[in-house]
């Protein structure tokens, strides 16, 4: 079976090799992207197996095997091509395409679409030499490019004419059919095709093979668009693709930083600079798609956005859909440029340090979530604060990692009441409070009233408090009816429980669930025991637990185990949120803590 180069691109675009490598060889980060570890064709004891990420490709120094992730599963798994290629299309997603004769026409026509691409960039290219082409040279010379960027860079000039570009391909005999599925001729409902683009700057769009694969186009003089990009075909999709990736990506790597500004010109001006490591979206808002392929080549790219109405209104769209996205080790960070200022005025007038001290301080996306709901002020009312806080568990509401989602609530935590900690002293012995990290469920950090302090290697032998023995039970319950996980999930991700041995248990599960939802109870316990909690499963899942919880056995009926689930999730925060708004009001009342803080925490504590 055949398969194309693009249907086997976008299984590497979805699939990492490292993850698929990882499954059989344990793989050390040495730098962002670039993976260390022992070789699976020899013996060693000194890595010699080198993976990079970005490039989707390994080697082995030790053998001189190599190859990309195809490869690997062929070498080391013994696969055929066709079976390496059907596993990771499943682990993508992807639909294996059938070998048939439209299939193959198809490819076909998608080689004709770059290879016609590439002609219409050598035209365009020389049409910017031409005579007709003088305005669109000196634009880009006033621009500050001298011939070596225009050369780099590829860029043309499509004549302000209707149909400059379809008598060229038609010199060539090229075929009407294709430049209308190549997006370069426009079929109107009257008439004769005609030129897509006319009278415009060009900027071609590569793959990362350095394929031509669509174009952006610059206006010259007044009209409208302003910038035009080729429609979407059967080789280009904006969503996909970002400007300048093919020149940016292994130089990000190296830097371990990439900027993503948000026009052509800015990534060229940027790159004139020096600065090498910057991309941009196709005149549109970053997609999923551009998220994720960011994310793979740095963990914290850098948003750069103009310090207008427009760049700010940019900035929070890309907030906002990162926050579905984003997965523990990643991050994301936004930098404003000064107002009436792209990156590519800004280094024109002040140099590359000026814009690198705006990237060095870019706002991590916590601090943009904020300032998007406060606009920048703190609420300094009850009511703000309530409002605020309201706000803010809707975003957490879209964090799907549990880790993240945690970590998220605690920040905003310390923003919004002034700190996650609580020191207090009662009667000469501490205790020491933290709020949980989710909505306002609580969690004892040091001793709990009735509770007896225990260590890993005995807490489950110990009399637990009633705090800890719901904390088991939910988690029992879990376990033992994995198929509830979708409606508990959120509302265990957003707690922490008070034994470190149990809270390490808790996002263990959350973490093996939510990259493998289909498992059953049986594969969860294995997979747990082999995760080193085999100890605290073998106590945890015992009498001990079930005499005070009948529903969290595994032969009872799920709906059972859901219900007892929620009234002993209830039954947990309520015990600490009414021990806090004793805590609180009682400090109120003696005058130790009259702040807004204080009587907007117990506002909120009463409407929970």
């Amino acid at each position: 079976m055949n398969f194309s180069p693009e249907f086997l691109d976008e299984i590497k675009r979805r699939v990492s090799i490292v993850d698929v490598i990882g499954r059989t060889v344990r793989l050390k980060e040495r730098s962002r992207g670039d993976h260390w570890g022992l070789s699976p064709f020899t013996k060693e004891s000194t890595p010699s197996f080198h993976v990079l990420e970005d490039k989707g490709f390994y080697k082995c120094f030790s053998t001189q095997n190599s190859g990309d992730i195809f490869t690997f599963l062929i070498e080391v798994e013994g696969m055929s091509f066709p079976e390496a290629v059907e596993k990771l299309a499943g682990e993508a997603g992807l639909e294996i395409p059938r070998d048939t004769p439209e299939d193959q026409e198809r490819h076909k026509r998608r080689k004709g679409m770059a290879d016609i691409n590439e002609m219409a960039t050598l035209f365009f290219e020389k049409s910017l030499r031409l005579p007709e082409g003088r305005g669109a040279l000196e634009y880009l010379k006033n621009r500050g490019l001298n011939d070596q960027m225009i050369k780099h860079w590829r860029l043309g000039f499509a004549p302000d004419a209707r149909g400059r570009l379809r008598a060229e391909m038609k010199r060539e005999d090229v075929p009407e059919e294709i430049l209308i599925e190549a997006g370069l001729l426009r079929v109107p409902e009257n008439g004769e095709p005609y030129d897509w683009f006319r009278g415009r700057v060009m900027f071609p769009i590569q793959n990362r093979r350095n394929e031509v694969i669509g174009f952006g186009g610059r206006i010259i003089g007044s009209g409208e668009p302003k910038y035009l990009n080729s429609p979407e075909t059967p080789l280009f999709q904006k969503r996909y693709s970002l400007y300048g990736m093919n020149h940016a990506g292994a130089i990000a790597r190296k830097a371990g930083r990439i900027i993503v500004c948000e026009g052509y010109m800015d990534v060229i001006g940027l790159a004139r600079a020096g600065i090498e490591n910057a991309v941009a979206p196709l005149g549109t808002a970053l997609t999923d798609e551009q998220l994720r392929d960011l994310w793979k080549v740095v963990r914290e790219p850098v948003l750069c956005f103009d310090g207008d109405t427009a760049g700010q209104r940019a900035a929070a769209r890309s907030a906002e859909r990162a926050l579905p996205l984003i997965q523990a080790g990643q991050a994301l960070r936004f930098a404003i440029l000064p107002k009436g200022e792209d990156p590519d005025s800004l280094v024109e007038k002040q140099g590359k340090a000026a814009f690198d001290k705006i990237i060095e301080s870019a706002l991590p996306l916590s601090e943009v979530i904020w300032r998007q709901i406060t606009n920048g002020r703190m609420p300094n009312t009850p009511e703000d604060r309530a409002d605020v806080q309201q706000k803010l568990d809707d975003r957490a509401r879209d964090i799907s990692d549990p880790t993240f989602r945690t970590h998220f609530a605690d920040f905003f935590s310390k923003k919004l009441w002034g700190t996650s900690d609580r020191q207090t002293t009662r009667g000469g012995g501490g205790q020491k409070y933290t709020k949980n990290k989710g909505k306002w469920g609580n969690k004892w950090g040091g001793k709990m009233e009735g509770a007896v302090q225990v260590d890993v290697g005995s807490e489950m032998s110990n009399i637990p408090s009633p705090g800890t023995l719901q904390e088991r039970i939910m988690l029992a319950t879990l376990i033992n009816h994995p198929e509830i996980f979708d409606t508990v999930e959120e509302r265990l991700g957003m707690i922490e429980f008070s034994v470190t041995d149990l809270d390490n248990l808790r996002q263990q599960v959350l973490n093996t669930l939510v990259a493998s939802e289909d498992l059953d109870s049986s594969r969860l316990r294995d997979h747990l025991s082999q995760a080193g909690f085999e100890h605290v499963l073998r106590t945890l899942l015992s009498k001990n637990v079930y005499m005070h919880a009948k529903f969290a056995r595994p032969d009872q009926s799920t709906e059972d185990a859901l219900v007892g689930w929620n009234d002993t999730l209830g039954r947990y925060t309520n015990k600490f949120l009414e021990t806090e708004l004793k805590q609180i009001e009682a400090e109120a009342a003696l005058g130790e803590d009259t702040s807004d803080t204080a009587f907007g925490r117990i506002k909120a504590l009463k409407a929970t």
